[in-house]
């Protein structure tokens, strides 16, 4: 027997029936879908030192599953000490069943352990279905080991969905028990 991620399996027996109830769809194909989930990490300080970067690759790696890659500059900024091809900062995308792990240990370990959580904003919306989530800390992360931490970096994470309206997407993302303030909206 193959392994199936646990949001996924939600997504098909109970996600999908609520939202077509919900909105109205006639076939299990209009309902909108988790895409990709794209995770963001800014790393200014790797222009004085070049270690900060592994360092963050390293983290990006571990809390995501999948191979991280550094982001380069693209232009020339002579004040910050900055040239053409520098790298400034981390990024990885998730697609499929990495994904759905992603998910699963973001909203279920993660999230939770925020200092006065009380909720996630629901003002991160594009207005096209898609969601932006910043994080302060990525030491939230149960992967990551705080003694070896070298600095505290937040990081930013995307949601891509086939949503058409930020209501869709809301309620895709309030179905996989992302914790938003607002539960109704």
């Amino acid at each position: 027997m193959s392994y199936t991620p646990r949001l996924k399996e939600k997504f098909s027996k109970e996600i999908t029936p609520a939202l077509m109830g919900e909105f109205g769809y006639k076939n299990a194909m209009q309902v909108p879908k988790l895409v990709k989930i794209c995770l963001n990490q800014g790393v200014g300080d790797a222009i004085t030192d070049k270690k900060i970067i592994d360092h963050a690759i390293e983290e990006m790696t571990l809390v995501s599953g999948q191979k991280a890659v550094p982001t380069k500059s693209k232009l020339d900024i002579s004040n910050f000490k900055l040239r053409r091809g520098m790298p400034i900062g981390v990024r990885v995308t998730l697609r499929g069943d990495k994904m759905y792990e992603f998910l699963d240990r973001l909203v279920s370990v993660s999230l939770p352990r925020i200092r006065d959580f009380k909720g996630i904003n629901e003002k991160g919306f594009d207005g096209r279905g898609n969601y932006s989530l910043g994080v302060p800390e990525q030491i939230i992360f149960p992967e990551i080991n705080i003694d070896k931490v070298n600095k505290i970096n937040g990081m930013d994470i995307n949601f891509v969905t086939t949503a058409g309206t930020d209501k869709e997407a809301f309620a895709l993302l309030r179905e996989f028990g992302i914790p938003f303030k607002n539960q109704n909206k």
